[in-house]
């Protein structure tokens, strides 16, 4: 068995991005939570066939490109994409290399794979696609019949591309680095792209490739009682009712907001509400437990998931819910920065029976359901 050839993954996002439109270079704009670039480095990063990430980016974004990705390596290009390509193959290490465009964030590891497998056999390998539209140019219809939309990560032998780029002429701009290589005489051999890779040019673009994002359906439940008492207050969905008697715990022991955030916790596998404020950690005595609801909401952004919908079922004998229902609803759409319509809350008693049945106190169910990127 041969020994696989070294190869690094050369990210090119030394562009302006000002098609795009936004205040920021679109490589650095986000997509399902986070910059169009990070999507892309972490393909690459995350594939066995690649030992190593370049980056190329434009003078002056360092900010920008640490904030999107940490510590990684980046090279400043040059003022064209195939200057910037030369400048990152001098950063380059290993017999292969796979250049990619940033402003292509999904990279599905099925197509590197396939490039790579090819560069056994040619000195380039590019993805395409073929055509499925009728063309015209000059008002006039071109057969589609043998045309392909070209992709990237194209793939090279390292050295081959670097003597195509030392041959090319300095006022001739490419379109890409196989057009180099093949008018050196190089081979280079296509793979079968994906509609994945296609690339965010426009406004228009963000939201189909928003669409084309891999989402993962989550749900978790929670559950949660607290006893009543005479002298407390009654928290419940985040709103003080008024009551003869109040939930008692070491927080404000809003049974509701509890439940919420155990399942929430529960959809990214984040343990339950004691792991993240302990009831002996004297510092969430009385405690309003919207920042635990908030918490939860937090470490499900951070995961770059979505919150899609909340279901509350609150049991007891008394008080009333239903003349509370509209205010804790607005009250956790609040919370969550949902819209209402997201937010469901029922209550039923257990027909006097049980501790809820003797007014002893107070559970609540929760279901929560959340989005996740693959």
């Amino acid at each position: 068995m041969t020994e696989r050839a070294y190869t690094t993954a050369l990210i090119v996002a030394a562009g302006s991005g000002v098609r795009a439109g936004g205040a920021l270079p679109k490589q650095y704009a986000t997509i399902a939570g986070k910059p169009l670039i990070a999507h892309a480095y972490a393909a690459f990063a995350d594939h066995p066939a690649i030992d190593r990430v370049v980056v190329v980016i434009a003078p002056g974004a360092e900010p920008l490109a640490q904030a999107a990705l940490g510590a990684v390596t980046l090279v400043t290009g040059g003022a064209s994409r195939r200057e910037s390509v030369a400048k990152g193959l001098a950063a380059v290490t290993g017999a292969r290399v796979l250049v990619h465009d940033a402003a292509r964030p999904f990279v599905p590891a099925a197509v590197i794979d396939r490039v790579v497998a090819a560069l056994d056999a040619a000195d380039g390998v590019i993805p395409a696609i073929a055509v499925a539209d009728t063309l015209v140019r000059d008002g006039t219809v071109v057969p589609r019949d043998g045309l392909s939309r070209v992709q990237t990560p194209q793939g090279f032998r390292t050295e081959a591309l670097r003597a195509a780029h030392a041959a090319w002429p300095a006022d001739d701009e490419a379109t890409d680095d196989a057009q180099m290589v093949q008018r050196l005489g190089g081979s280079v051999a296509l793979v079968q792209g994906d509609a994945m890779l296609d690339k965010v040019t426009h406004p228009e673009d963000f939201a189909a490739a928003e669409a084309r994002v891999q989402w993962e359906s989550r749900s978790a439940s929670g559950f949660d009682v607290h006893r009543l008492e005479a002298g407390e207050q009654l928290w419940l969905g985040g709103v003080l009712i008024p009551h003869d008697k109040g939930l008692s715990g070491h927080s404000d022991a809003d049974v509701a907001l509890h439940a919420l955030t155990d399942a929430l916790l529960g959809t990214i596998a984040a343990g339950d509400i004691g792991t993240h404020f302990p009831p002996s950690d004297p510092q969430w005595k009385g405690a309003d437990s919207a920042q635990f609801l908030q918490h939860a909401a937090t470490l499900i952004a951070e995961r770059r998931g979505r919150i899609d919908f909340v279901d509350l079922t609150l049991i007891c004998e008394a008080p009333k819910i239903g003349p509370h229902r509209a205010a804790m609803r607005e009250r956790i759409a609040a919370l969550l920065d949902l819209s209402i319509d997201r937010v469901s809350i029922k209550a039923t008693t257990t027909e006097r029976l049980g501790f809820t049945g003797r007014g002893e106190g107070i559970a609540a169910q929760a279901v929560a359901t959340v989005s996740l990127p693959r």
